[in-house]
């Protein structure tokens, strides 16, 4: 499968720390760090997704 990768639009170019990249899995979403593509990606459901996103907005604002 192809998995096409898409950027955070939070990341704020090649010199953001913090980058990640989400692609459509046949059995979720993908999540990998787009500064290491080739170390591999974390496999989600997309229920697991939804929770990881609800969980992240309820983190405190830095």
């Amino acid at each position: 499968m192809n998995v096409q990768w898409r950027k955070s639009n939070h990341s704020s170019g090649v010199s953001d720390e913090h980058c990640v990249e989400l692609g459509r899995l046949v059995e979720g979403v993908g999540v990998r760090d787009s500064k290491d593509p080739s170390a591999g990606h974390l496999s989600l459901t997309t229920s697991e997704f939804a929770g990881l996103v609800d969980e992240i907005k309820r983190l405190p604002k830095e």
